[in-house]
């Protein structure tokens, strides 16, 4: 009778594991140098290696349409929190805000997004 308890058990210890903090967007510098623009995006996440870490940001608009995405190489478990940049994105004319969206390695795109509001 007590085996029955193991699974429930594993489930909620497995679905706490899985479904950790969003990678949060902690600051956004969008910055526009002729037709296209570069965006500083800087990101606070519990990084712990290789198994679970903040692996990319994408630039959506209000449609959800990628309008462009940055994807990152590696755990920052170190640097806290980090800033990477992107540049060449293709804002459509008369767009006054973009989203910033995160995701991690384990969990995938998270749906929370930062609105930026285009200078």
């Amino acid at each position: 009778m007590k085996n029955l308890f193991i699974l429930p058990a594993m489930m909620m210890s497995f679905a706490g594991a899985a479904f950790a903090d969003a990678p949060q967007v902690v600051d956004v510098k969008a910055t526009k140098s002729g037709g296209t623009w570069r965006f500083d995006v800087s990101i606070l996440h519990p990084d712990s290696g290789w198994d679970h870490y903040a692996d990319g940001w994408e630039v959506i608009d209000a449609d959800g349409n990628r309008l462009g995405e940055r994807p990152l190489a590696h755990p920052h478990e170190n640097e806290q929190p980090f800033t990477r940049s992107q540049s060449g994105i293709v804002i459509p004319e008369g767009t006054t805000e973009v989203y910033i969206r995160t995701r991690d390695n384990v969990d995938g795109w998270f749906e929370e997004r930062t609105p930026v509001t285009l200078p």
